[in-house]
């Protein structure tokens, strides 16, 4: 390969693949935050993506000066594509940092947006930054792909060298370049896609539809508790069939699942279409948490246990298991909840960060809880501390009366009072 990454955005996504390339070309790593940026000079990634040893194998230049940018020719933008409070795309970090590398661009240079978008972001919305701030023509001085990011956090199985890479090109020259440099770290070989619109919807549509899925199972576990039914039983023994699809009722957060239908909705719109089924499969998974909360508190009064000043013992504030990320978690939507009931809550999860927990939701999270003094213990993460603690650990949290939700089915149906 004879082109010089820089990788913009050094977070989930993009630090695994500065440092993917940065183990066998030298690689520039570029992001705005500079306590991040020390983090990583020091030898050590707080997200837990990347191993120490990795990270001092690599050749990464950590820096926040754009003007290193000029130095290499072909940029991975891997930077966050969130929603704000209406659930409307927010492309202010995509935006600013096409800015940034807009100022380090010239001729020849290609640009490579990993965000996760809608169909048409990267030429509608990004290109005119690029050019307006280079003063260079997008398809004449430079061209632009998309190749969509497919990192899995806290998965070490599938990795970003290990998952096949979907890539596209403003030309077809432009696409053979994008795939041979991806195809230089990608172990698991390239996909090219029909156009840069195609694969930016390919993206999209990979986590909608694992929306979908599992809002019906979700759907079903509301129903199913209506009538007594264990929903999980009813998926194992619905599982035997050979191609009854393996999906799980949950919270359903994170970076991608519970944002990236938001972007295609949003783009569905602005083009006079309201997309129904999409948008009442996110209905249902952001109803989930106080579905939770009103089967504990249902529970609790079954039991006769005050609701009002009681005290409950969150497990987990992460998004998924034994990872620290914090983003877009609907555990949070349990603590909104529990707050409308005027129930203390006490959130233990020894992977997170504490003070982004504050600084992200206003929790903070207590180091240790105490034995014997809780009304109602939610498992909501399956961390492998919780599950090591077991049915009686977990249950030693409570008083003498008390109630269980499992929301992870880690334990057996009879252990628990709650559970999807």
């Amino acid at each position: 390969m004879d082109r010089k990454v820089s990788v913009i955005g050094l977070g989930y996504v993009g630090l695994p693949v500065a440092v993917a390339f940065g183990k066998k070309h030298k690689t520039i790593g570029f992001d705005i935050n500079e306590a991040r940026l020390s983090e990583l000079r020091a030898g050590h990634d707080a997200t837990l993506e990347v191993e120490d040893s990795e990270l001092a194998e690599a050749q990464v230049t950590f820096t926040s000066n754009t003007e290193e940018l000029a130095a290499a020719d072909f940029h991975i933008v891997a930077v966050p594509t969130p929603i704000d409070s209406s659930k409307k795309p927010d492309l202010s970090p995509l935006i600013g940092a096409s800015r940034s590398v807009g100022a380090a661009l010239k001729k020849g240079d290609i640009v490579v947006y990993e965000s996760t978008v809608y169909p048409g972001a990267t030429e509608e919305d990004c290109v005119p930054v690029l050019e307006q701030v280079s003063g260079l023509k997008c398809g004449e001085d430079f061209f632009v792909g998309y190749s969509p990011e497919r990192i899995n956090p806290g998965d070490k199985e599938h990795t970003f060298t290990k998952i096949r890479k979907v890539v596209s090109g403003q030309t077809p020259e432009v696409l053979d370049i994008v795939a041979s440099v991806y195809e230089s770290v990608v172990t698991a070989g390239v996909y090219k896609a029909q156009s840069i619109k195609v694969a930016e919807a390919a993206k999209v549509i990979e986590n909608t539809q694992r929306d979908l899925n599992i809002a019906l199972v979700n759907e079903l576990a509301v129903i199913f508790s209506k009538m007594g039914i264990d929903t999980h039983a009813v998926l194992e023994a619905a599982g035997t069939k050979w191609n009854f699809l393996p999906f799980k009722p949950g919270l359903v957060g994170g970076h991608c699942i519970g944002v990236d239908p938001y972007y295609l909705t949003h783009k569905a719109q602005t083009l006079g279409y309201h997309p129904e089924v999409i948008l009442a499969g996110r209905k249902i998974n952001d109803s989930m948490g106080a579905f939770v909360v009103n089967q504990l508190v249902k529970a609790m009064i079954k039991k006769r246990i005050q609701i009002e000043g009681s005290k409950v013992l969150l497990m987990g504030l992460a998004f998924k298991e034994n990872c620290p990320d914090l983003r877009n978690t609907k555990v949070v939507d349990i603590i909104s909840e529990l707050a409308e009931f005027n129930i203390q809550v006490d959130v233990y999860d020894p992977w997170v960060n504490k003070d982004e927990a504050f600084e992200e939701y206003g929790v903070s999270p207590i180091d240790t809880p105490d034995q014997g003094q809780y009304d109602g213990v939610i498992v909501a993460v399956a961390h492998n501390e919780f599950t090591a603690l077991g049915i009686d650990g977990c249950k030693a949290f409570g008083k003498p009366t008390n109630v269980l939700v499992d929301l992870k089915n880690l334990f057996a149906i009879e252990d628990s009072d709650v559970r999807l």
